[in-house]
């Protein structure tokens, strides 16, 4: 009688672990899409304020590139504020690392570039997008966010 009993409470063990592996990919998952929201949002917020105070002659920006900065790259280095040169803005720590994919590599659309291009014009950072080809569980491409 222990036997049975140990076999069937080691069945029921593998029933119930079997049921919860599902759920622990979805909450990863899910937790990597919240993580490339709250990224995304954070660079499109960073290149808004840079061209804001462009737009507002706060520092000085190349020509053609209509206040928008030129990678993102700028955004982590600043730019100079005033003319003496001692205090620099700074918009981003650093450039983030896209969950998706695993490394900080986004895609970058300027303001010349159609709304769904994949290539980057190279003048100025419009926007960011994912690199990434997968597919979110709400059924959107990444790169579409």
């Amino acid at each position: 009688m222990t036997l049975l009993e140990l076999v069937i409470a080691c069945a029921i063990l593998l029933v119930l672990s079997s049921m919860a592996l599902p759920i622990f990919r979805y909450t990863t998952l899910r937790q990597k899409e919240a993580e490339l929201h709250y990224d995304l949002r954070t660079m499109r917020d960073a290149i808004d304020y840079y061209k804001e105070l462009a737009d507002q002659h706060k520092f000085r920006t190349q020509v053609g590139t209509q206040n928008y900065p030129p990678d993102l790259d700028t955004l982590v280095q600043g730019v100079q504020i005033g003319t003496t040169g001692d205090k620099r803005l700074r918009f981003l720590r650093k450039v983030p690392v896209d969950p998706m994919t695993g490394k900080a590599d986004w895609g970058l659309r300027s303001v010349s570039d159609d709304s769904d291009a994949q290539s980057w014009g190279g003048s100025n950072v419009f926007d960011v997008y994912s690199k990434s080809t997968g597919t979110a569980l709400d059924g959107t491409k990444y790169r579409d966010w």
